[in-house]
């Protein structure tokens, strides 16, 4: 399957899942080393087709076609220079991550196998206006030390070595929010897992090989 039809169906997913909604958001992909595929601007991902994609030269920048690219375009450019690793990027805002994302509670990854291995990783960066440089910069700043950036009063970007370990990465990290606010509303006190545990699952299980990215996060 096409890196813009994994996109294409990324797009629906995301959306049927309360994952993305109206026009926010844009996702990408790495089609070789030097090249990527990013959602166009204005699009609306329940209804992406394959004329809403625009190619952009990863080390210039330089948009190829007559579409507009989404103003995001240098937040995604910023993470696939620096991550040679990186294949697939969304950028959403889902409604528990965007919650959290606007408060100072923290996301627990020591709460069940799939947070265990796709939350190991948060970083945070403040909060600038969608499509600036600036947002662009600090992104691009921590994008070598986390594989889920929350954006500050914005939502949140996931990247990963294919679209569909991104999509998982992206409903893994709603879901233990949903689960954290849910339970702060219920009362249930939550059992975190052992870090010795932790450190046991994501070193000895082979659940999934670990990234092990560089610990320098802006909090």
């Amino acid at each position: 399957m096409s890196e813009k039809q994994q996109l294409i169906n990324a797009g629906h997913y995301l959306m049927s899942n309360q994952l993305a909604w109206g026009t926010s958001g844009n996702i990408s992909a790495r089609i070789n080393s030097n090249q990527m595929i990013i959602t166009a601007s204005g699009t609306y991902m329940a209804d992406l087709g394959q004329d809403d994609f625009v190619e952009c030269q990863i080390d210039t920048g330089q948009i190829e076609g007559r579409r507009k690219a989404s103003k995001e375009t240098p937040m995604h450019l910023g993470i696939y220079r620096q991550r040679e690793d990186a294949k697939a990027i969304l950028h959403s805002s889902p409604f528990y991550t965007t919650l959290f994302a606007c408060s100072n509670e923290p996301i627990l990854s020591e709460l069940f196998v799939e947070t265990m291995y796709y939350l190991e990783d948060i970083a945070y960066v403040d909060y600038y206006h969608p499509g600036s440089q600036e947002l662009a910069d600090a992104i691009t700043e921590q994008a070598p030390y986390a594989n889920i950036i929350i954006m500050r009063n914005h939502g949140v970007v996931v990247f990963d070595d294919s679209v569909s370990e991104a999509q998982m990465r992206l409903e893994t990290l709603e879901m233990a929010c949903r689960m954290i606010l849910k339970a702060k509303e219920s009362g249930v006190q939550l059992k975190k897992i052992p870090q010795e545990t932790v450190k046991s699952f994501l070193e000895d299980s082979f659940y999934k090989p670990r990234k092990n990215l560089n610990k320098k996060f802006s909090i």
